[in-house]
């Protein structure tokens, strides 16, 4: 039996990701394949890490984009520290934090998990007592929890989880692209990413950092790495100057993602910062109109990832639901503790612009109209455009 011919509907993705896709992108897609070890395929791999770096503002050598979705990422970072019996502490605020954890314990280590309440972020003295007493290896942490919204400042925590001698270990999935990510500066010594947000490309590639201080420990291990496909000992052939054959590079999403990045640098990181964080403030106005708040701690929300409160009353499946079909627009439910409490509205990568933020608004007055919840209509359209209006930056 023949299976029918693809033909997906066109949606607005303004969920948790995947992004909606700049159109270079999808070009660059479906450019002609090359060899893995082609010449041409290898001066694409050097430019990638090359833009990766400015990207990550780092200057780390290992730098690099490992086959796989972000949790591929995770994974690769992960099981290259740690050894069965070394000890981790995770901050968990959420699902992620809680996903890193998993995967540690995986790999055989002791796990110690941090917890703040879904939405909070963590300060330094949060984590004070832990290390002292634990004294791990590496800490982990979320920078841009996806399930509750929240925006983890970093600099300060990494000063106490050095000052701890641990390694820092941070997860940039959603925040890589949308807002400042400062390796070098900020002394992270592993960090991971994907595709899908805020670099608007499609899901599989994992763009990855390790400094020198996370490869000395990678190189003193005294076990294998329990992965032989993640193994950053063996990845570094192939991705330095020996080119030694790893494994089949997915040479098309590499395209993508060279063009991905392409975009963004054309743009330039102040500006693409600058473009999220304005059209949050426009979709946050828009949404204060009508009565509807966030999820997240005030002050630590991110721009992309939008977790709001749904209203008393308001039915949430059936909103989502009418938003696909009747306005193929994609949003996320919540997760976990958030569960049939919060929207997460995602304004990532090619998607943060104000045409999606307009059309969300006004789909979203409608079906909140006809469920009867009570508001001004037309509110949440004149407080965004008034948002735009008197923004300047």
């Amino acid at each position: 039996m023949m299976a029918p011919e693809l033909l997906p509907p066109v949606r607005v993705l303004m969920g948790p990701g995947p992004s909606d896709i700049h159109p270079r992108v999808l070009d660059a897609l479906g450019r002609g394949t090359v060899g893995h070890l082609d010449p041409y395929y290898l001066k694409i791999m050097d430019d990638l890490q090359q833009m990766l770096r400015a990207l990550f503002r780092t200057e780390n050598r290992m730098t690099f984009a490992v086959s796989g979705t972000g949790s591929a990422g995770m994974e690769a970072a992960v099981v290259n520290l740690l050894e069965p019996g070394d000890s981790m502490v995770v901050c968990v605020n959420g699902v992620f934090g809680g996903r890193m954890a998993d995967v540690a314990q995986r790999a055989g280590a002791r796990v110690t998990q941090v917890e703040r309440p879904w939405g909070e972020v963590f300060t330094p003295q949060d984590l004070v007592e832990v290390l002292e007493r634990v004294r791990p290896k590496v800490v982990g942490i979320v920078m841009a929890e996806t399930s509750t919204g929240a925006w983890q400042p970093l600099e300060a925590i990494s000063q106490v989880v050095h000052d701890a001698g641990a390694l820092l270990l941070v997860d940039a999935v959603t925040s890589l692209g949308g807002v400042p990510v400062e390796v070098d500066a900020w002394k992270i010594d592993v960090i991971y990413s994907g595709t899908q947000k805020c670099l608007s490309c499609p899901p599989g590639l994992a763009p990855v950092s390790f400094n020198q201080r996370a490869l000395d420990t990678i190189q003193a291990r005294k076990s294998k790495v329990q992965s032989w496909y993640l193994d950053v000992s063996l990845l570094a052939s192939y991705w330095g100057q020996e080119r030694v054959y790893h494994h089949t590079g997915p040479i098309n999403m590499s395209y993508a993602l060279y063009e991905a990045l392409r975009v963004i640098h054309e743009e330039g990181l102040e500006a693409c910062w600058a473009r999220h964080a304005r059209n949050h403030r426009a979709l946050k106005a828009g949404l204060a109109a009508i009565g509807i708040d966030y999820a997240a701690q005030e002050g630590h929300q991110l721009p992309m990832l939008n977790a709001v409160r749904i209203p008393q009353g308001v039915d949430d499946a059936k909103v989502r639901t009418g938003l696909l079909q009747r306005f193929g627009i994609e949003i996320g439910g919540g997760l976990g503790a958030f569960k049939g409490k919060v929207w997460r509205v995602g304004l990532m990568g090619y998607g943060a612009r104000p045409a999606n933020v307009l059309l969300f608004l006004s789909a979203l007055e409608q079906l909140l109209g006809e469920q009867d919840y009570r508001f001004q209509s037309g509110a949440a359209i004149a407080a965004a455009n008034a948002s735009y209006l008197g923004d300047k930056s």
